[in-house]
């Protein structure tokens, strides 16, 4: 294995990320985890350094946010609202090749959990701002920026209550922008960009299946595990039809134009993005994924109890019917007990927001399309869609064709080019001033 690359001098952005990195976050779910607190520091103290005076909220012990409004040049423009998660999902440092926490930098990239989903945004936040102030300038409009705690947990303790708490942090604001979004994508031996302007919503269900408790040695047709692995297995193993909106409409019209391919045959085109492909063609329908599955506590102990936990992402407005589906597929002797739900979102694919971001990846990387898409997962704008704010996906990075960038969200071995990074700071430190 390569020796791990010590650059003679790092820039502003991916030292932040890499700092970032190596504060461990992880966040195991159901109120379970280390805390944001000493990552939320660092970006307090980062924002005092720049002269600011930022404010904390920690409604929940260690599950800290932080925030600070950044006055513009134009106070009577809507004021923007860039936020990211300080937090991320758990790594198991046998499965990867570097430390997961380590911030290592090799083959041209920085390495750790979080590089892409998402200290690497959080880093570029903060050099944009950075940079703005440090030259003297001001933003074109007033900026909110905001670090959530607890958004891989779907933001029940991080922005859901900062939504309900602190309202008046985001008065002003009609916009905001976050991950997943504005990263390229090769289709064929071209570039594109993928901007993001829709999330599908989020149910995060249990299924609980009882029988009888017994030893294991006896004929036992009451058998709770097999009657939960029977359910698992029909809605793991479902194929949920194709269902468009207008984004993925319009998502397939773009693929189809760079690549020549079939309109009639949505994931032959999601097919053509190469390895994003399974990311796009899980906005195509609803996905219901087991996660998790808990049963028994000896090995010759029938159990009376079993439950799986399935990661259930729908279109938006999809909601109801795909539940009723999922109680249909299960079977009436299985419980589904809804543990999260959120709400999809979708705006449109214009206005000013939209052709300004389109407008800077035009300046930075000329002649390559945008296309918009509609997220499979979610981000922490679902909160604040709440507040009447519409959210997008821009965290921009320009990327090598082979590197499947989405695949390593929540993967292994997690992460992003240096040159990416710096390219996506400059990118967004142009929207700033511009917008």
């Amino acid at each position: 294995m390569p020796s791990p690359e010590v650059p003679a001098a790092l820039s502003d952005v991916v030292r932040v990320a890499r700092d970032l990195i190596r504060i461990d976050t992880s966040n195991f779910g159901g109120g379970r985890s280390k805390g944001e607190r000493e990552a939320a520091e660092y970006v307090g103290a980062y924002l005092e350094g720049l002269g600011l005076r930022p404010e904390y909220f920690e409604p929940i012990d260690r599950r800290t946010n932080v925030h600070v409004r950044i006055p513009g040049r134009d106070a009577a423009k809507p004021a923007l609202i860039l936020h990211g998660h300080l937090d991320v999902v758990p790594a198991i440092a046998d499965d990867w090749s570097v430390d997961p926490f380590g911030g290592e930098i090799r083959d041209g990239m920085l390495w750790g959990r979080g590089a892409v989903d998402m200290k690497d945004m959080d880093a570029m936040i903060l050099t944009s701002v950075a940079e703005i102030l440090r030259s003297g300038r001001q933003p074109e409009r007033d900026l909110i920026v905001t670090f959530f705690a607890d958004e891989e947990n779907g933001g029940i303790e991080g922005s859901v209550l900062v939504a309900r708490d602190r309202p008046e942090w985001f008065a002003g604001a009609t916009e905001a922008i976050s991950e997943v979004g504005g990263y390229s994508i090769a289709v064929g031996d071209r570039r594109a960009y993928l901007l993001q302007v829709g999330e599908k919503a989020l149910i995060w269900l249990k299924l609980i299946a009882r029988g009888r408790a017994g030893h294991g040695s006896r004929f036992h047709p009451e058998n709770a595990v097999t009657r939960l692995a029977e359910a698992v297995a029909a809605l793991g193993r479902t194929d949920w039809p194709i269902s468009l909106t207008d984004t993925t409409r319009q998502l397939l019209d773009g693929l189809a134009e760079l690549s020549a391919g079939d309109r009639g045959d949505p994931d032959a085109l999601a097919d053509a993005a190469g390895p994003a492909s399974p990311f796009l063609r899980s906005t195509l329908r609803t996905t219901t994924n087991p996660t998790g599955l808990t049963a028994g506590y000896k090995h010759n102990v029938i159990p009376d109890r079993a439950e799986a936990l399935i990661d259930v992402r729908v279109l938006p407005g999809a909601e109801a019917e795909a539940l009723a589906e999922i109680r249909r597929i299960v079977g009436d002797g299985i419980e589904v007990e809804i543990v999260v739900q959120d709400i999809g979102l979708e705006v449109p694919f214009a206005g000013d927001l939209v052709d300004a971001m389109v407008g800077v990846l035009g300046r930075h990387d000329p002649g390559v399309p945008v296309i918009p898409y509609l997220m499979g997962g979610g981000t922490d704008n679902k909160a604040l869609a709440r507040l009447g704010i519409a959210g997008y996906g821009f965290a921009p990075l320009r990327l090598p064709a082979d590197l499947d960038f989405t695949g390593m969200f929540h993967g292994v071995d997690e992460r992003v080019p240096l040159d990416a990074l710096e390219f996506g700071q400059r990118v967004l430190t142009d929207l700033l001033l511009t917008y």
